[in-house]
């Protein structure tokens, strides 16, 4: 995984969502709709210098997982035994074998920039990611399939957003909510389809602000939304 196919999946994302091709950059996109997501940050293998990633916000000495099960074919990681007489040996001893390993995964493939990831696929700065697919930008998500800027939600597909949310599709900006399918800014709110800006809602379509619309006038204004809420 790697910024080109990070784009790929975010323009996915959105032309789904929006129906248009999708005009940000995956930075834009970062900075304007992630922003408040707790992603990975950068910072260097102790051991090798190079550039990795990590969920932690104390890394003291890091390593990346490739580094350490390299490390652990040369000798297991296990050190010849030397004189303990003090705390201060104790510690010293624990300091040249502690490091914070970086870039965890289980059973996944095609990660980048991302920690703490399980049996997952295409993932591209993300962290505390279980059972997904295609995610870019995303925090503590589950069985969640071309996904962005989410946090704690699940069991989602094409969407951008979610917060808390679960069993959303083709929907932005979803909070609290349950059941969204092709809305934008739903709080809230249960089995709604095709609704915007609503909060405390259930069973409706239609819907903008908690008022009923014609089917009609009701796209009218979505594409009026679609256009300012993915303007570049």
């Amino acid at each position: 995984m790697d910024e080109q196919k990070a784009q790929v999946v975010l323009d996915k994302i959105i032309g789904q969502v929006a129906g248009f091709k999708n005009p940000l950059k995956l930075e834009q996109f970062l900075q304007k709709y992630a922003y408040d997501v707790t992603l990975p940050v950068a910072v260097h293998d102790a051991t090798t210098g190079e550039l990795t990633w990590t969920q932690s916000i104390n890394a003291g000495k890091c390593m990346t997982l490739k580094n350490i099960m390299a490390r652990a074919k040369v000798d297991d990681w296990i050190l010849p035994a030397r004189p303990i007489n003090s705390i201060d040996d104790i510690l010293k001893a624990w300091n040249a074998i502690n490091y914070l390993t970086t870039e965890r995964q289980v059973d996944s493939l095609d990660i980048a920039q991302s920690d703490n990831v399980y049996f997952s696929e295409k993932v591209f700065r993300s962290q505390d990611v279980t059972r997904c697919k295609n995610v870019v930008f995303c925090e503590s998500i589950n069985n969640c399939e071309y996904v962005a800027a989410s946090q704690r939600s699940g069991d989602s597909s094409y969407c951008a957003r979610l917060e808390d949310s679960t069993k959303c599709s083709g929907s932005f900006g979803v909070v609290w909510s349950s059941g969204a399918v092709n809305c934008l800014f739903v709080q809230d709110s249960s089995n709604m389809y095709e609704c915007m800006f609503c909060s405390k809602l259930k069973d409706k379509k239609f819907c903008i602000a908690n008022m009923q619309f014609e089917e009609a006038e009701y796209y009218r204004l979505k594409a009026m939304v679609l256009s300012w809420l993915f303007s570049s």
